[in-house]
């Protein structure tokens, strides 16, 4: 099973930016995160080989949910 780091958009950054806060609402972006976040992408964790070695993955949801 694939191990993934864990990921907060409202944490902060080195730079003061909200992911949260950067897709305006209505936009083709902010629809397009929308949709991602209905998906099931647990296809994507047979990709990741590495659940005994190697360093933790950001999730591919981190950037849509």
């Amino acid at each position: 099973m694939a191990r993934y780091k864990y990921f907060d958009k409202s944490q902060g950054l080195f730079l003061a930016v909200c992911l949260d806060e950067q897709l305006i609402p209505g936009s083709f972006e902010h629809t397009l995160n929308y949709l991602i976040g209905q998906f099931d992408l647990s296809a994507f964790d047979a990709a990741f080989r590495n659940d005994q070695l190697g360093a933790p993955a950001y999730p591919p949801t981190s950037c849509s949910k």
